[in-house]
């Protein structure tokens, strides 16, 4: 595992000197802000219960989100207990207030991509692609303030995945289900 740590550290401090500049410190600290308890995308996912033809997918994300914050807050933090980076690499500068839980996997990446990837697959054409970048700054952000290690935002990623996928063959499932029960 420590061979994982120092390519995370070697990659967070990469970011730390080539790519944080003054100019853009407010920006990312904004994009973080709205992975922040998952607000931004439960107040989303509830918006779109409001609307007939996205209330499915408002539906599906709430599910796919409480999937991920199970997955992720109730086992894989408290299982991996991995310290923050700020923690662990004294280089790395902090630009955000401490964090107060674990470090793996990232729950605001968890968040977003549960998230965002029900999204881009649920909503017609690319109605689901600004929800999949701002995900994508979102995991970024989080590297960018120093509060999480590269493999950390890759499994919230993951985790994020595997909870769109759960819902999303769920919903399939019991799409057939309906079909088969109105044929037969």
């Amino acid at each position: 595992m420590t061979w994982l740590q120092n390519i995370d550290a070697s990659i967070l401090l990469w970011i730390q000197e080539n790519l944080r500049a003054d100019i853009w410190t407010p920006f990312w600290k904004a994009v973080t802000f709205l992975g922040n308890g998952g607000w931004f995308w439960l107040a989303l996912a509830v918006l779109l219960l409001f609307i007939k033809s996205t209330r499915k997918a408002g539906i599906l994300s709430l599910l796919s989100m409480g999937i991920g914050a199970l997955l992720t807050n109730a086992f894989l933090k408290p299982v991996v207990a991995r310290i923050r980076p700020y923690e662990a690499v004294p280089d790395i500068i902090l630009l955000v207030e401490k964090q107060h839980d674990f470090s793996f996997p990232s729950g605001h990446t968890c968040a977003s991509f549960a998230c965002a990837l029900v999204l881009w697959k649920i909503l017609p054409g690319n109605k689901g692609l600004p929800a999949l970048i701002l995900a994508i700054l979102i995991a970024f952000s989080r590297l960018y303030v120093g509060v999480h290690y590269p493999s950390d935002v890759l499994g919230g990623f993951l985790v994020g995945l595997l909870s769109c996928a759960v819902v999303c063959w769920g919903n399939q499932r019991y799409i057939l289900r309906k079909k088969i029960k109105e044929e037969g």
